[in-house]
């Protein structure tokens, strides 16, 4: 058993692909046979100390999964994203791309879009359209999330292939209220108390809270969707049996 893991592989299946995941829902989404997964809990010096005390030797390769802030406009929560590499400040990191063509083209998810792009790796939450139209010109990534240039860092320094899948939670003209990102917690679930207590101080905050909570809906719901297609799926072929 892995730290932090949720999910193993079986006894005479071979080496397991890891799986990074920021919040404990996209972990029990991802969990299943042939998956050994970890939760940083939304704290990328918590996913480091992980990874640092981690057996690289007892997995095949590894696959940032989970949701992701929109940085390009013309994706959607909801919207898939493929990596293509991961950027953070000046390191690049490149995935595997080898099926991301298939991909993208056999992908029947309903008007769920799926694009190649690259992800931006954060240490902190970009919660607004400013900081993003900056992360994005800056970077030109699609996407962006706290796990992926940690666990495309990993996988390079230990000679591991790298996937990653994001699902689009806030677009990238959408702002995460303060509100909602001060109520979460690391689980993934809105602490009640928290929200509560903001709306008493500002009832104006409530239509973005709902439009926050739909948009995080849907892209977990996205995440459920293409869990088998892709991680069961195609990405198995992408990361080989044997490293």
């Amino acid at each position: 058993m892995t730290i932090g893991a949720l999910g193993t592989t079986g006894a005479g299946e071979g080496r397991p692909v890891l799986i990074v995941t920021g919040l404990a829902q996209e972990a029990r989404i991802a969990a299943g046979p042939g998956m050994s997964v970890i939760c940083s809990s939304s704290n990328p010096h918590h996913l480091r100390s992980i990874l640092s005390g981690f057996d690289h030797s007892s997995i095949r390769g590894i696959i940032s999964f989970g949701v992701a802030g929109g940085l390009d406009p013309a994706l959607h929560s909801g919207d898939i994203v493929v990596a293509t590499e991961v950027v953070s400040g000046a390191s690049r990191w490149q995935a595997e791309t080898r099926f991301t063509g298939d991909l993208v083209t056999r992908a029947d998810l309903g008007r769920r879009q799926v694009a190649r792009g690259i992800l931006a790796g954060v240490e902190e939450v970009v919660v607004g359209p400013q900081g993003k139209a900056a992360l994005r010109a800056a970077t030109g990534a699609a996407a962006v999330d706290m796990e992926s240039h940690i666990a495309a860092h990993y996988a390079a320094d230990k000679g591991l292939p790298f996937a990653a899948l994001r699902v689009i939670s806030d677009p990238a003209s959408r702002a995460l209220p303060a509100l909602a990102a001060d109520a979460l917690k690391p689980c993934g679930n809105i602490d009640p108390w928290k929200v509560m207590k903001g709306i008493a101080r500002n009832p104006t905050a409530i239509p973005s809270l709902m439009s926050t909570a739909r948009d995080f809906n849907r892209a977990i719901e996205g995440l459920r969707g293409c869990r088998s297609h892709f991680l069961g799926g195609l990405f198995g072929g992408l990361i080989p049996a044997e490293v």
